[in-house]
């Protein structure tokens, strides 16, 4: 599977070397990236908040990598998916993936579309060359092209 996002990211969702204090300023990030550019409404950042408070850390699905989400319902208005990096790597409490660094958000508008935005991240987790320049990009720019470049 294609591992790019070339059509499913912005560049106006993605923040390399974001600054947080904790899970909840990096689940912010992205949720606050999603929520100014038209893909959900900020009850929906909120239930990501809430998500991890009331499920646990089990978001986060990689050394270093967290998919904050939410329940399509709690406010998703279009599909999307925001990703931030992180200057300083913060934990979720999660036991074995634990601290976080990368941080990718989406938003789906239903179970197709949660599943179809799963996969993409998926790929790019297994795509060792795409996420170590994801993970390396100091600048938006960088990381836009990190994660939006075509193999072919």
């Amino acid at each position: 599977m294609d591992s790019s996002f070339s059509g499913i990211v912005t560049p106006q969702r993605v923040h390399a070397g974001a600054t947080v204090d904790d899970w909840r300023g990096a689940v912010q990030v992205v949720g606050g990236m999603l929520a100014a550019t038209g893909a959900c409404t900020e009850n929906y950042v909120a239930a990501m908040e809430q998500a991890v408070i009331d499920l646990g850390p089990y978001m986060v699905v990689a050394p270093g990598v967290a998919m904050p989400h939410a329940r399509p319902e709690a406010g998703v208005l279009e599909p999307g998916i925001a990703v931030a990096t992180l200057t300083e790597p913060v934990n979720f409490g999660h036991k074995k993936n634990d601290p976080v660094s990368l941080v990718i958000g989406f938003a789906a508008i239903n179970k197709d579309a949660h599943l179809a935005s799963l996969q993409k991240i998926v790929a790019l987790l297994q795509d060792q060359e795409r996420l170590a320049k994801v993970k390396a990009a100091t600048t938006n720019e960088e990381l836009y092209e990190a994660l939006t470049y075509q193999n072919n």
